[in-house]
Order: C-alpha cells, then structure tokens, then sequence
C-alpha cells in the first residue's frame, strides 16, 4: 500500500466515522474532548487530582462512544481516562423531538 492509498483509506475512515458520530449524537449528553481522543457520553464524572505537584484530571465515562479509527467498536460501556492536559466537557441540546 502506497503512501497515497494510505491517506485515501484514512480519509475515508474519518469520513465513516463522522457520519457515525452525526447519527448517534442523539443519544448521548455529553460531548467530551480531550488532547487524544473525543467521546459522547451519558455520565460524566471528572475528579482533579495532584501528584508530586503536578495537576491531573481523571474522567471516567459510562454508556460512551469514541472517535477512534483504529477502534474496531466505537460503543462501550465505561471508559477511564487520565490526562495531564485540557478537559472539554460540553453538555449536548437535545432537540425536544428527541427528548
């Protein structure tokens, strides 16, 4: 596989991707961002933590979707995730029709 096929077939895996995520974006409220990886959510629960010093958060999701190519399935149950970075966490309008 060429370095062109390659860049294709990731291409078109975002793509799917996208088109995944603007499907099940109803069903999730929360959206959540970090340096690595972006994720929908139903429960959210961030705790700030500090070790020699240094600040770092912990967030562990439940009934969660990830934005990962690589992931063969995206749905799982509960996630946990330690990050020294900026944490996004963006509660989702659920349009009333939906509700």
């Amino acid at each position: 596989m060429g370095d062109e096929d390659l860049e294709r077939f990731e291409t078109d895996v975002e793509l799917q991707i996208y088109r995944e995520y603007r499907d099940v974006l109803p069903m999730f409220r929360y959206v959540v961002e970090t340096e690595r990886r972006f994720y929908l959510a139903n429960e959210v629960d961030m705790t700030t933590k500090t070790l020699n010093g240094a600040v770092f958060f912990e967030l562990e999701l439940k009934d969660a979707w990830v934005w990962d190519m690589y992931r063969p399935a995206r749905f799982v149950k509960r996630v946990r995730v330690t990050t020294f970075r900026d944490v996004n966490i963006e509660e989702v309008d659920v349009p009333s029709d939906l509700s």
